[in-house]
């Protein structure tokens, strides 16, 4: 039994698989919403990268296939099939409005900063599994077209359409509550030449 062999395929796992863990905690916690989940998910993701690890092609993209491997044992879970299969239409009205453009920290100001990114966060959540995994993947984790098309074994061009219809659904989301936002600035009279 050749033990020399394992431990050199160990060691170059584990030299590309360790960097991305918290990258891949961050995708898996907005995928599931929910930190234990999370972390099943992303232990989950390792025994199998690591059991796959022979089929993987050094000299290729480790962070895609590896990230494919995440999305695809979420998808195939309970919570990845009931997400995908529910998608909310409308969006939430009950947000509040984001940020004032304000130069000095106040309660009211944080309490407005709070909200704004209350309300980003929900609006980026009820987003489908595939605008959000898009969001993510190429506004937070920073990956290229190509690195994203990989992961989720789409063209590019899929990877385009699905970046630019994910950013319009989260504006019209969030439109109304800027619009609000506005509204009560110019009222109050912090417009700030806005």
């Amino acid at each position: 039994m050749d033990l020399s062999g394992a431990n050199l395929q160990l060691d170059s796992f584990e030299e590309l698989a360790i960097p991305l863990f918290d990258q891949l905690y961050n995708f898996a916690h907005w995928l599931t919403q929910n930190r234990e989940e999370a972390e099943d998910l992303v232990q989950e993701t390792y025994v199998k990268a690591l059991k796959g690890f022979s089929s993987f092609q050094l000299g290729t993209n480790f962070r895609a296939w590896i990230y494919r491997i995440l999305r695809n044992t979420f998808l195939t879970s309970r919570k990845g099939l009931k997400v995908t299969m529910t998608v909310p239409l409308d969006p939430d009205e009950d947000e509040e409005g984001l940020e004032p453009a304000i130069e000095h920290a106040t309660p009211e100001t944080l309490l407005l900063a709070r909200s704004s990114h209350e309300s980003l966060q929900s609006a980026i959540d009820e987003l489908p599994v595939h605008f959000r995994e898009i969001l993510l993947l190429c506004e937070v984790e920073e990956m290229s077209y190509q690195e994203i098309s990989d992961t989720l074994a789409v063209p590019i061009g899929t990877v385009m359409s699905r970046l630019s219809r994910a950013r319009q659904t989260l504006r019209n989301r969030l439109r109304p509550n800027l619009q609000q936002a506005a509204g009560l600035r110019i009222a109050r009279g912090t417009n700030h030449g806005l």
